[in-house]
């Protein structure tokens, strides 16, 4: 889940700790264009504070008067629907007649918000399960193939990271990846297996795994919820790596180096047991061409092009990597160097 709906869950807690009323939402349906998924949440309390959304703003006023008025999910959880009509949708902004489905449920200390976000807290999946009639909450493992489910008595929701990354290298730029990815619902986890870089990785709640790459993702399981990045600059480690990760349905595969190195690589790599098609899955030199120069720059280009892969967005031709801008620097830390 996102640092958005953590936080929501943060908030309702810590009012119920405060002994004030809360209402907690998550979308379980939706129908049309929507503004937010399923699965996004939104939490109001007793006198109008929200902290979320479900809607991107078009019914959050009629929920904040329901909740004060305590109209709705007084005692229990309750389902509401929005833009069932085209007259309903406009009313609440809805896009192009959009319809969307919320379980509305009083937060108490039957929600187990606390233990819920104690787990996340150890990058753990969780999946909740919400009893309509009761209002009663129970937890237990997640798993990473699980999805909201609604069938009307029970609501089940899944908490914690959804997707994995895995970064081979603990360099400098790692650190930078490994924060943004972290806000953006994935489990990190740092290869590295050089002792000159165990010492420097101290980012908590990222593990350091000093194995050999190739080692790690093939007892990890990856699938198509993974991304794997090498970011080493050295051959033995990252190649490995990518051997492993490009027979894998990793959604996201790429390498750092410039674009003569990322060559040379692929001629590497078709000398062991990988098809054309599955070279042609790296992405590298790795990251958009937004014309990034900095770590942090950097980081935000990889990350963009993970997400438009995660998305199914292909690249846009103003980010074309074959048309650099910059000459390569020697030590190839820049993504003039990267494009060169």
């Amino acid at each position: 889940m996102d640092s958005v709906d953590i936080e929501v869950l943060r908030s309702a807690e810590a009012w119920r700790k405060e002994g004030r009323r809360a209402t907690l939402g998550t979308i379980v349906k939706t129908w049309g264009s929507a503004p937010r998924p399923v699965g996004a949440m939104v939490v109001i309390r007793d006198d109008g504070l929200v902290i979320g959304s479900v809607s991107g703003g078009c019914v959050e006023d009629d929920l904040i008067e329901k909740v004060r008025a305590q109209a709705v999910a007084a005692e229990r959880p309750q389902l509401v629907t929005y833009g069932v009509t085209n007259e309903e949708a406009t009313r609440y902004g809805l896009p192009c007649g959009g319809t969307l489905q919320v379980v509305l449920e009083p937060v108490t200390e039957r929600s187990r918000l606390g233990a819920l976000l104690e787990t996340i807290g150890k990058q753990q999946l969780v999946r909740r399960r919400l009893d309509m009639a009761s209002g009663e909450a129970t937890l237990e493992p997640g798993k990473w193939q699980d999805v909201v489910e609604f069938d009307g008595t029970v609501l089940c929701t899944v908490h914690g990271p959804r997707w994995r990354l895995f970064l081979v290298g603990a360099g400098q730029l790692t650190h930078y990846l490994a924060a943004m990815a972290k806000m953006l619902d994935y489990h990190v986890v740092v290869i590295d297996p050089r002792e000159e870089y165990a010492a420097g990785w101290t980012m908590e709640g990222v593990p350091l795994d000093r194995n050999m790459p190739d080692d790690v993702l093939g007892a990890m399981h990856v699938d198509a919820h993974t991304a794997v990045v090498a970011l080493t600059h050295d051959p033995k480690i990252d190649d490995l790596a990518l051997l492993e990760a490009l027979k894998s349905p990793a959604f996201y595969v790429g390498a750092i180096g410039s674009k003569k190195n990322n060559d040379a690589r692929r001629k590497r790599l078709a000398e062991f047991d990988l098809s054309e098609a599955e070279i042609a899955r790296l992405h590298g030199p790795v990251g958009l061409y937004i014309g990034s120069k900095t770590p942090p720059e950097i980081a935000v280009a990889i990350m963009a092009e993970m997400t438009a892969a995660r998305h199914g967005v292909e690249t846009p031709d103003w980010s074309a990597k074959e048309k650099s801008r910059f000459a390569p620097s020697a030590c190839e830390t820049t993504p003039a160097a990267q494009r060169a």
